[in-house]
């Protein structure tokens, strides 16, 4: 895949009123997570500050970015929730399971946070500060869907 295919994000077998692109710098941080589980963020060249999913311009300075650099696996929860109340995921259909952690982490070398589901097999352990690294999914398809949930280590 060339740097400038873009990737679409697909609902499965749901039916969705909509379609979005995730642009280039989307498609190559789920290309990079896709075919190296890596993480990849984008530094500011003013402002220094790197983000986490990449984005083309900086929030803060206002000024284009393009320096990739690699950040975690590893992290520290910055926020979560438990949540005891069932829905229906919209990435899936199917009623999600409870209760499950969701969290907020700050990947090693990131200025911002990565959502994503955490494990809670003992919420004794669940803390904001906490260690956690990613468990990857068998199966790589390019989306958020390659990481199954981060683990705490700690």
């Amino acid at each position: 895949m060339a740097d400038h295919e873009h990737i679409i994000i697909e609902s499965g077998d749901k039916d969705q009123p909509f379609n979005y692109a995730i642009g280039m710098h989307g498609s190559k941080f789920f290309k990079e997570l896709k075919e190296r589980r890596v993480f990849l963020g984008i530094r500011c060249p003013k402002c220094k500050k790197v983000y986490v999913h990449p984005r083309r311009v900086c929030g803060e300075c206002f000024v284009e970015m393009n320096d990739f650099v690699e950040v975690g696996p590893k992290g520290r929860i910055g926020t979560f929730t438990i949540l005891r109340y069932a829905f229906i995921d919209p990435e899936t259909g199917e009623q999600k399971p409870v209760p499950y952690g969701y969290g907020f982490i700050k990947l090693d070398g990131a200025d911002t946070l990565f959502q994503h589901y955490i494990s809670i097999d003992d919420e004794s352990k669940v803390r904001i500060g906490a260690r956690v690294e990613p468990v990857f999914s068998e199966e790589k398809k390019g989306t958020l869907k390659d990481i199954l949930y981060f683990r705490i280590i700690d």
